[in-house]
């Protein structure tokens, strides 16, 4: 789960992370009385999207005076941003976030990200902060410095301080610095990060050590033990179908093509998707209905992948185990005559009753394209919608 960087800095000034002042705003006159409220000399005025690249694309500002700030939100406020985590559709800027400005000397990057070959977190950071740092890692890899954490011992002081020396902190802020990463580590962990991002992390004229941007996603499988971060989520710049899908305990991510993919497992999925592409087809959609499906969650899956205007076609790929594939084809079959289903349907099923699903499809008089194995569904379904 995503959150905004204004609600990330909330979380974070809670342990002791040391971050700007600011205020969110959600009209242009509230904006105005929130620089008025910080009082300092220059405000910046931030889009607040889940999405980077906000500053290339024009939503951040700073404001020199009242006036300023008056400008800049109500050109921003509104606005549909489109950077490179957007997609082209962009996103539409709901709300901002006033901050009072700061007399930045350096800027570097620090991270926090799970590296899943050594199942380790690893603190990242590098001194070309204020750039996306895949940039720096495909350009200059020799500037990003990593530590892997022991997750019985915790982020070490010297691991942060060897860090702290790697990327050219100033010596009088090394300790600062080593007590903002471990401030940063204990956040990560207590609140199940997934990612904690701060880029920039800046040093300051009056020599204080500070999270200028911060990036904060979560595990979303941990969230039933943080009501406090759920409370954050923000619906309307997640996929309707998205939202959807997570009622019934379907997993489902919204993609650029125009085959809508139905699966039992993660893996099953990736694989899916693969062979679509391998046979020259785009997939629509990540659609996982688990292990425990239900007719029910079946029928539901069907109606968000066709709620997708540019799916032309479906298939269904089914490996049943816990899942057993009559359940499977009388919720596809139940779902396609609710539904009136007028696009190709390709289903390939496999495992546990395969026998009395396909007996199940087979007699429903619908209009469903068998399939033997994964690759030959994935063939009849690019053929039929190509």
């Amino acid at each position: 789960m995503n959150i905004h960087e204004y609600q990330g800095k909330e979380i974070l000034r809670k342990y002791g992370v040391s971050v700007p002042n600011g205020r969110v705003a959600f009209t242009v006159d509230e904006a105005v009385e929130a620089a008025k409220e910080l009082g300092s000399e220059v405000v910046v005025v931030k889009a607040q999207i889940h999405a980077g690249g906000r500053g290339k694309a024009g939503g951040v500002k700073v404001a020199k005076n009242l006036d300023e700030a008056r400008t800049y939100a109500e050109e921003i406020l509104g606005k549909t941003l489109v950077t490179h985590q957007t997609g082209p559709e962009g996103k539409e800027v709901k709300r901002l976030l006033i901050e009072e400005g700061c007399d930045i000397k350096k800027e570097y990057y620090v991270g926090l990200v799970l590296d899943r070959v050594t199942s380790r977190v690893v603190l990242m950071a590098s001194e070309e902060g204020g750039t996306e740092i895949e940039e720096v890692a495909d350009k200059t890899p020799e500037k990003i410095f990593k530590e892997e954490i022991d997750p019985v011992v915790g982020l070490t002081g010297y691991q942060a301080r060897r860090i702290a020396f790697s990327i050219n902190i100033p010596k009088e802020l090394i300790n600062k610095t080593v007590k903002f990463m471990t401030s940063l580590y204990t956040a990560f962990i207590e609140k199940d990060c997934s990612i904690a991002e701060i880029n920039p992390l800046v040093v300051t004229g009056d020599g204080n050590v500070m999270a200028l941007d911060a990036k904060l996603n979560f595990d979303s499988n941990a969230l039933y033990r943080h009501k406090d971060i759920l409370e954050y989520r923000d619906l309307e710049e997640e996929d309707a179908k998205e939202i959807e899908a997570s009622k019934y305990d379907l997993s489902y991510i919204s993609l650029d093509g125009n085959i809508g993919c139905m699966v039992n497992g993660a893996g099953l999925a990736m694989a899916t998707m693969d062979i679509i592409k391998h046979y020259s087809g785009d997939p629509a959609n990540f659609l996982d209905v688990g292990g425990g499906a239900t007719a029910e969650k079946v029928t539901e899956a069907f109606k968000i992948i066709l709620s997708d205007a540019k799916v032309k076609g479906i298939f269904v790929n089914i490996f049943g185990g816990i899942m057993k594939c009559d359940i499977i084809a009388e919720g596809v079959v139940e779902a396609a005559k609710q539904l009136g289903l007028q696009v190709p349907l390709v289903v390939r099923l496999e495992g546990t009753n395969v026998d009395l699903g396909k007996k199940i499809l087979r007699e429903s008089g619908l209009n469903i394209t068998p399939a033997e194995s994964m690759a030959d569904g994935a063939q009849k379904i690019v053929e039929l919608v190509g």
